[in-house]
């Protein structure tokens, strides 16, 4: 797995008996705290030695040392959790198909960063959640799982998002299973639940 942050979604994940070789990080994190307390192999793969966050990262030489740590622990799926860097080609080129993400909006809406913050902004009155192949347009790949929550009167950024995290740390381990068995399997045609 591939994480950024307090490992909320990764504990879930953890919890459904999803198998996770490695957790991999770009950043000092709890989610490398919750891995290590699982005895799941936690590694960080920090952006600083790659230029950090500013203009002089290299995003290319971040994702190939990306790649080759996942690559190394035999992985052969790759979910990510609040994973807060955007790679590039290299992982896509290892991964194509097999690289899985959670999104908190129901998708094509409000792709990106701020998916919470914009679903507000809008007026919507429902959002959600969205379980997605990964591709190199950033929340643009095929959809494997969505669930509607609505936005009720009063919420904000913090309230709204946990709602969608309360969503997501259900359906996203639900998918990864689900993407698990049906490539065992030998399948190649993901089925898409919405809910």
């Amino acid at each position: 797995m591939l994480a950024s942050g307090r490992g909320t979604i990764l504990e879930a994940v953890l919890g459904a008996g999803v198998p996770v070789a490695v957790v991999l990080a770009d950043r000092p994190c709890r989610a490398l705290d919750v891995a290590r307390a699982a005895g799941v192999e936690a590694v960080l793969v920090d952006r600083g030695a790659h230029g950090g966050f500013g203009p002089r990262f290299d995003r290319d030489a971040y994702t190939r040392a990306v790649t080759d740590a996942l690559s190394a622990h035999g992985v052969s799926l790759v979910a990510m959790a609040g994973f807060g860097t955007v790679l590039g080609r290299a992982v896509h080129d290892a991964y194509g198909g097999r690289l899985l993400n959670t999104h908190p909006s129901l998708l094509p809406a409000f792709p990106g960063w701020h998916a919470v913050e914009d679903a507000l902004a809008a007026g919507v009155t429902v959002t959600g959640c969205t379980v997605h192949v990964a591709t190199l347009e950033v929340d643009a790949g095929p959809v494997l799982a969505q669930e509607r929550v609505p936005v009720v009167p009063g919420d904000n950024e913090e309230t709204l998002h946990e709602r969608i995290k309360a969503v997501e740390r259900r359906l996203y381990p639900e998918a990864i299973l689900r993407v698990l068995r049906e490539t065992q399997a030998g399948r190649d045609d993901v089925e898409v639940v919405t809910r």
